[in-house]
């Protein structure tokens, strides 16, 4: 029994180190550059082999999908006190628990969400200004990540908001209990959307991901990307092979 409990603990913290996906590495192992960048992650630590040696990476390109009937993702967001930090690879906000989507029979909790330049998904080889990558777990620690693709327009109040309290120190989380946000404000009004198995974008790239990326993208002002371009001018990992993967696209 005492073995039993141990490793349900040791399975517990895991799951919750993956939830974090873009959570305080400390030390930096990897980065988006030459020597520790996307190209060498595979080597860099034992536990990132799955980066070389995986089938079913992301990010792809979207060039072919087949469409089907799939359930529309259900959004139940609600308020968070904001916690940011810009954690060395990205400006991530950690969620308050109680927001959610559903998928048909299938509920998971919003854990966090955080930003990339360019998009790390492209559409038909076209590529996006940034992406927001919504990152949400279920009871049994499956992750499912939205990405919401941004492209130059109208300014998005939430950002603008994220921005005026962006951590001026890396890995140090700013928690202001007084400024609430809430995420769906980051979606376009179509929810329509491209799924298919994926892994974590970032070390240890863990497969068995579900990703669903929204076909239609939202806007931010380019004084909002150019801001988070100061920070962090590129910060995305290189298109993946699929593999043979299907994608499926929402009717």
């Amino acid at each position: 029994m005492k073995h039993l409990v141990q490793s349900c603990l040791i399975f517990g913290l895991m799951l919750v180190a993956a939830a974090s996906v873009q959570t305080n590495h400390g030390e930096h192992a990897w980065d988006y550059g030459e020597v520790h960048g996307p190209a060498h992650w595979g080597d860099l630590k034992p536990e990132f082999a799955v980066c070389k040696s995986g089938s079913r990476q992301s990010p792809i390109d979207i060039s072919s999908s087949e469409k089907a009937d799939l359930p529309p993702i259900q959004f139940d967001y609600k308020p968070s006190p904001l916690r940011i930090i810009d954690n060395g690879h990205t400006v991530m906000v950690t969620y308050a628990p109680g927001s959610s989507i559903s998928i048909g029979d299938n509920r998971y909790a919003l854990r966090q969400f955080h930003f990339h330049r360019p998009s790390e998904e492209k559409i038909e080889g076209k590529s996006y200004d940034m992406v927001v990558h919504l990152v949400h777990q279920n009871e049994a620690g499956k992750l499912a990540v939205i990405a919401v693709l941004i492209e130059k327009g109208q300014d998005n109040p939430l950002v603008r908001n994220l921005w005026a309290h962006m951590p001026k120190v890396k890995d140090q989380e700013e928690s202001l209990a007084n400024v609430d946000i809430n995420a769906s404000s980051l979606l376009p009004a179509d929810h329509s959307y491209y799924t298919f198995e994926g892994s974590l974008t970032t070390p240890p790239c863990t497969e068995g991901v579900t990703w669903l990326v929204l076909k239609h993208p939202a806007t931010m002002s380019a004084k909002e990307i150019e801001q988070f371009s100061r920070v962090y001018p590129h910060n995305a990992r290189p298109i993946q092979p699929s593999n043979g993967r299907s994608v499926l696209e929402s009717r």
